[in-house]
């Protein structure tokens, strides 16, 4: 429950001690600051509590953002000031200085160093006029705008991808507006989501050509569901942690069951066995995904981010129409879904995998070298909190984790060590094949090289290459090996293994993102690290015979999953009970 404490004379005829109700407050009248003073202590402390003047005019809406956003510990609009449990002692404090105007209590907490966050309303309306001639001016300027109208269009995200802004948007955010209406929340429509992508998979498993037209159908139905969860979010300010997690972890789960699934209805279909295929494209989907985080992380609070590549870049956005075609290069998560789901209903999964293996290829190399070269033309110093999350996101485990400290040299040297590192392995377990000692050995190296690549801070212009090239040499290591074992089983085991590690670093940097940190030492070392899981991988290739070696993916992949996901759960539930703050990603598209 929230508290809404209204000060001043009321004013008849006002509709604000309904619109408040309306918001779920608890209206309480305070003529005066002691009255005030004495209002906000008798709020119980775990309770939000606002302070409104009662002479206030305005939207609804303008209310809603001002007073019910859970993101902030603090908040206000012209007449309206907030504070969540947290802000309590700051706003209490404040009143006690500058008396029961809202205007000047929000004053007061920015003057204490408290951070206000003060909405952008646009053409909504907040104010406290003065006099009734500008009162009535004021309520003829709110009827004049249609807040509704306003709360539907910001309900979308303000960036996105072209099929999701022209093809999708335009119709969600009135089912997110239905959803709303209904009491239903972004998390029951986030699992609705990934249900019917669950539901698409097994529809593209069946192997039958209704049954992938089914399924290319469900999957477009599904990513209306996923853009639905955030616009419902958006229009009801219904942010949490949780959410954000699951709106995020689910998008990965969707579209690798998805890939699963259509590789069984290959086999299904015809006998073709494309699991190679599958896991060629969550490996380069995931490793495009660590690349975008590196690179955000590595300059999320940079000092002196010029480069006259972005400079180049904000030229080209300039334009217009460049906005769009740059999006659709990237491939987002819109254009790629719409891409398998049509390819799905007309063609066979083998072509569906080929064009997905080939478009994300084209994507990757465009991003990765457009950051490329921004870092090499950048002037910026990478802060200590951006060193430690490309570490965090490096995985790094208890063999080389301790192993070696600050060997290296600085510039390049970080970067040239993991790829002289992962290329030796890599070409080592294509070239050599299953079952020899040489892949065990080359892993042995690259633990060494691993070791020096993160022996110091990771703060050169290309670190944050660092994690990206780790992931591909461990998940290309795996797809060689079971795809060389040749024998039923080891590429969907593979795939299993791979898709476990991967929800661990994807889970690595939502935490980071949401602020709470990487997941603790012990669960990193528990599950070997990148080094500890590759060294692991190669030693079992060397020693089972072929027909073992399913066996050996599938118990690993369970150990993984299962303490990854104990952790993890048990982690993110905590953190919704214990009221961790609300985060909601509006990042670049997915």
């Amino acid at each position: 429950m929230s508290t809404a404490i209204v000060t001043g004379q009321p004013v008849p005829g006002s509709p604000l001690e309904g619109d408040l109700r309306t918001l779920g407050f608890d209206v309480r009248l305070a003529p005066d600051a002691a009255g005030a003073e004495a209002a906000l202590a008798a709020v119980p402390g775990d309770q939000r509590v606002a302070v409104v003047d009662a002479g206030f005019v305005g939207h609804v809406h303008a209310l809603r953002l001002g007073l019910t956003d859970p993101r902030f510990p603090a908040a206000a609009i012209p007449g309206a000031v907030t504070a969540q449990p947290a802000g309590r002692p700051a706003l209490h404090r404040a009143v006690e200085v500058s008396g029961a105007d809202p205007d000047a209590v929000a004053a007061s907490l920015e003057a204490a160093g408290t951070d206000v966050h003060r909405p952008e309303l646009g053409d909504l309306v907040a104010a406290v006029p003065a006099d009734p001639q500008a009162r009535n001016e004021t309520r003829q300027a709110v009827a004049a705008v249609d807040d509704e109208a306003i709360r539907l269009r910001t309900a979308v995200k303000a960036r996105d991808g072209f099929f999701t802004t022209y093809c999708i948007s335009p119709y969600s955010r009135y089912l997110a507006r239905w959803c709303a209406r209904r009491g239903l929340t972004p998390n029951q429509v986030t699992t609705a989501s990934l249900l019917t992508a669950l539901v698409a998979a097994g529809c593209a498993a069946t192997g039958t050509r209704p049954g992938f037209v089914a399924a290319g159908l469900l999957l477009l139905f599904s990513f209306v569901l996923d853009c639905t969860d955030g616009q419902l979010a958006r229009y009801s300010l219904q942010y949490s942690t949780l959410g954000a997690w699951l709106d995020a972890t689910f998008d990965r789960a969707k579209e690798y069951a998805y890939y699963a699934g259509l590789a069984l209805g290959a086999a299904n279909a015809t006998g073709d066995d494309v699991w190679a295929l599958a896991l060629g494209a969550m490996v380069l989907q995931t490793c495009r995904h660590v690349v975008d985080f590196s690179f955000n992380e590595a300059n999320h609070d940079a000092s002196a981010n010029t480069s006259p590549t972005a400079a180049l870049s904000d030229r080209l956005d300039s334009v217009g129409w460049t906005v769009w075609v740059r999006r659709m290069i990237v491939l987002p998560i819109g254009e790629r879904w719409a891409l398998i789901a049509v390819l799905t209903a007309v063609t066979t999964p083998r072509i569906t995998f080929y064009v997905l293996l080939v478009g994300c290829a084209l994507a990757a190399c465009y991003t990765t070298a457009g950051r490329v070269l921004r870092s090499l033309t950048r002037k910026a110093q990478r802060t200590p909190r951006a060193a430690q999350a490309l570490a965090d996101l490096a995985d790094t485990g208890w063999l080389s984790g301790g192993t070696i400290r600050k060997l290296r040299g600085g510039g390049y040297a970080a970067p040239l060590l993991a790829l002289l590192a992962a290329a030796q392995l890599v070409i080592d377990a294509a070239v050599t094949g299953y079952g020899s000692w040489s892949v065990f050995a080359s892993a042995c190296v690259y633990v060494l090289l691993a070791s020096l690549a993160v022996s110091g801070p990771l703060t050169g212009p290309l670190d944050w290459l660092v994690p990206p090239v780790f992931r591909a040499a461990e998940y290309g290591t795996v797809l060689l090996l079971a795809a060389e074992a040749d024998v039923n089983g080891a590429l969907p085991a593979a795939f299993g293994l791979v898709a476990a590690v991967a929800y661990h670093h994807y889970d690595t940097v939502y935490r980071i993102r949401g602020g709470t940190g990487a997941p603790p030492r012990w669960l990193v070392q528990a599950i070997g690290g990148h080094d500890g899981r590759t060294l692991l991988v190669t030693l079992a290739a060397a020693l089972l015979a072929p027909t073992d070696f399913p066996l050996a993916l599938t118990v690993l992949a369970v150990l993984v999953a299962l303490v990854v996901l104990a952790e993890s759960i048990r982690f993110w539930v905590a953190s919704a009970r214990r009221g961790a703050p609300a985060v909601h990603d509006e990042g670049e598209p997915a």
